[in-house]
């Protein structure tokens, strides 16, 4: 059955009340949850969100494609909070959380059915098109990533990490892994039984995400999110110029900038330094957005290393991002981010999925002034 009484279904588009913000035609996803939001994911083909959160839901929204409007359509639950959700191509939503377990919902009956199992929480669920068959990799804090067909009840395959996965990333037949001693791990997924290439991760501090890029001219490469406020572009294969492996600060308040700080005991300007929190690719045009614990959201053209745009500060972390199919939509989730633990879950605190819909010019590659190193 449906979490949402189909009598009271909602469909909003009124714009946000911010006439002062250029970003004030974004538009509010109806019913949010009841709790943080972990982690948005739309479906592959048509404009359906899920959104998996903290209060151990997964909702399942229809988005307009005119007028930004959102329809609650479904919801299952977990045992504990949910931390990943993604898409089949089948238009089938996946999604593992704190109980360990992985699950997915039966359209027939509206109730979940358990199909992966870790020994800790799953942080992060990705769906892998492999010649072969569709399986759903899944990576967890007991320091493994396990592929399950659907139509099994065990694993068909294990990779033993090093460390906890913190974030992973897939593209078959390439697959990168970010692990919680810094570690950037880079599988065939054709051979999993070693990785293919290991190394630190190029950024000094935790990593929060590893993102698959298009690819040029043929070559792999990936982008790294950190606590830090940085991201690093990276390819696979070792490449003639050091240089195309590069990094740049995105989500830090530096002294001189509109929204300086000043600290009270020095008087001193000071630099305040947020976590990345996530990272997307336009679907079509390859720029990427990165999303902030400082509340802002920047759309980059990384290979004219510049900026696109930046979003309006939604005075809340950013959590969570996605285009949808045809990059004419943009999500985003504001909610707490759990770095200050229980106590700085405030009553209040935003907790809402926007809807931006995207111009071309804010994704549309072009060459620009250069990223700050």
């Amino acid at each position: 059955m449906s979490f949402y009484n189909q009598n009271s279904l909602t469909i909003n588009t009124t714009p946000l009340s911010a006439p002062n913000r250029p970003n004030a035609l974004d538009v509010e996803v109806v019913e949010p949850p009841t709790d943080s939001i972990s982690s948005i994911s739309f479906s592959p083909d048509v404009n359906f969100l899920a959104v998996a959160s903290w209060d151990n839901g997964v909702r399942i929204y229809q988005i307009m494609a005119t007028g930004g409007g959102s329809e609650g359509k479904a919801m299952y639950q977990h045992n504990a909070p949910v931390l990943s959700v993604c898409w089949n191509k089948d238009g089938k939503v996946l999604s593992g959380g704190a109980d360990g377990a992985g699950r997915t919902l039966d359209p027939a009956t509206g109730q979940a059915i358990q199909i992966a199992q870790h020994d800790a929480p799953i942080k992060t669920v990705k769906w892998v098109d492999a010649p072969n068959g569709g399986v759903l990799a899944t990576g967890s804090w007991d320091k493994t990533i396990k592929l399950w067909d659907l139509r099994q009840s065990s694993p068909v395959a294990t990779v033993s990490l090093p460390e906890r996965c913190h974030t992973f990333d897939v593209d078959f037949p390439t697959m990168v892994v970010g692990t919680a001693d810094r570690g950037i791990h880079v599988y065939d997924m054709n051979n999993l039984k070693t990785p293919y290439k290991s190394s630190p991760s190029p950024l000094k501090y935790q990593t929060r995400v590893v993102k698959l890029l298009q690819r040029l001219n043929g070559s792999t490469r990936y982008a790294i999110g950190s606590v830090e406020g940085r991201v690093a572009i990276h390819y696979v294969e070792e490449r003639k110029n050091p240089s195309d492996n590069y990094s740049f600060r995105c989500h830090r308040v530096e002294p001189g900038t509109k929204s300086q700080i000043t600290d009270q005991n020095t008087n001193q300007q000071t630099t305040l330094i947020y976590h990345v929190n996530d990272i997307s690719v336009h679907p079509i045009h390859g720029t990427v957005s990165t999303s902030g614990g400082d509340g802002v959201t920047h759309i980059w053209d990384i290979d004219a290393r510049s900026r696109l745009k930046t979003f309006d500060n939604m005075d809340a972390p950013i959590i969570s991002s996605a285009f949808n199919h045809d990059g004419s939509i943009f999500a985003y989730a504001v909610a707490y981010d759990w770095h200050k633990g229980h106590m700085g879950m405030v009553p209040g605190h935003p907790n809402k999925v926007m809807l931006h819909a995207c111009k071309d010019e804010e994704v549309t590659k072009k060459t620009g002034l250069p990223l700050r190193r």
